[in-house]
């Protein structure tokens, strides 16, 4: 679970970065979370590598994400600069860009990413609107609509490999933990 934490980000950076021309409308519109950082139940620091796959294009990321009861904090770098710092207390999300950042990366999509990936189950159903529903697996959550599955993350949690396919948005994230601690609140 701790590699999947970022896996959320680096999927909208990545989608952003390989966009040069008009950023393409999303098949569907994937339902907001916006789960308060007290849902995950437990606190997280994660180093973390992150590969995006959009269409043929590739990227590499680092990302450091923290999460306690009170806030979750993101930073991500490509090539040892900053791209983006988020940071979500349940109310509020600031998000702080770097001028080199394409606009098709959404904090707000980042954030459902990596809650997606990360928050407990049943906090996620809950959030659900009307016609969405979320299975889980054998390792793997699926988001669907009308019985299509637009979201989906699968992994190991126990050896740091994790991968988020966005099929409503076409970008695949996969997650290699560096370091990291996870603790019970």
């Amino acid at each position: 679970m701790r590699r999947l934490i970022v896996l959320a980000f680096a999927s909208l950076l990545l989608a952003a970065c390989a966009s040069r021309g008009p950023v393409a409308r999303p098949q569907v519109e994937l339902p907001p979370l916006r789960l308060p950082p007290a849902a995950l139940g437990k606190s997280l620091s994660l180093q973390q590598r992150l590969h995006f796959t959009f269409g043929t294009q590739q990227r590499d990321l680092d990302a450091l994400l923290e999460a306690d009861p009170d806030e979750v904090r993101l930073l991500v770098q490509a090539m040892g600069q900053s791209g983006v710092r988020l940071s979500w207390d349940g109310k509020e999300l600031r998000e702080q860009r770097a001028p080199w950042l394409p606009p098709a990366v959404r904090g707000e999509r980042v954030l459902d990413d990596l809650q997606f990936v990360l928050w407990p189950t049943e906090a996620i159903r809950a959030a659900l609107p009307s016609g969405w529903t979320l299975e889980e697996r054998d390792g793997e959550r699926s988001l669907q609509h009308q019985g299509h599955v637009w979201l989906r993350s699968s992994g190991d949690a126990a050896n740091g490999n994790a991968t988020l396919e966005n099929l409503a948005e076409g970008y695949r994230l996969q997650i290699e933990s560096a370091s990291g601690t996870e603790a019970s609140p």
